[in-house]
């Protein structure tokens, strides 16, 4: 039985370390991904707030054009699109579907659906599009999903995210860890263990 997964775009297909490069040549920096210890930029950069949200709106449709894809990320995308239904829920703003759908397109990444809802509140449309299991690099975002709508929640490892979570909030360090986590809990066709037996 194919599953619904709900899937993050930044910092989940694409690699978490796509911003650093803009950072740093826009600001005059040199960090690092261990650098980004909190989401929000603001409170690990010592930068005024009005810069960096200014510098995101002007540079976010290239860093979406230019973002390199998380490692192992369309490997296992290439295979689960044939096996489950891939929903891309992103916090986009749905100005930005042009160029999303355009990266998707050059990384060769099929999808049933993208939607880029502008927010962070990803609960709504989980909830609305009836999502199996979500895969997430915010970590609010991944525990607020897995207890509304009570299913498991695949948290993409990084810095910005080592809160204590939930059971169903399951970390991962990469996508063939995922993969290993979606054949523990459906089975490999899809399935769940329940059914193939």
């Amino acid at each position: 039985m194919q599953k619904r997964f709900g899937i993050d775009i930044d910092g989940t297909v694409t690699c978490p370390t796509s911003l650093i490069p803009f950072i740093n040549k826009s600001f005059n920096l040199n960090i690092t991904l261990e650098d980004l210890t909190e989401y929000e930029l603001t409170r690990c950069l010592d930068l005024p707030e009005e810069a960096i949200y200014q510098w995101f709106v002007q540079t976010e449709p290239l860093i979406y054009k230019e973002s390199p894809i998380a490692e192992g990320a369309r490997q296992v995308l290439k295979k689960w699109v044939d096996q489950h239904q891939l929903y891309f829920i992103s916090a986009r703003q749905s100005a930005l579907l042009d160029v999303t759908k355009q990266w998707f397109q050059r990384h060769e990444l099929d999808y049933h659906h993208i939607e880029l809802i502008g927010t962070h509140d990803k609960v709504p449309t989980a909830k609305k599009h009836n999502v199996d299991m979500f895969f997430e690099d915010k970590h609010d975002n991944a525990v607020a999903i897995s207890e509304e709508l009570d299913i498991p929640v695949i948290l993409f490892d990084t810095p910005y995210n080592r809160k204590p979570a939930p059971k169903q909030v399951i970390r991962v360090h990469h996508w063939k860890e995922a993969e290993q986590w979606v054949e523990n809990l459906f089975g490999k066709t899809g399935q769940t263990i329940k059914e193939a037996h």
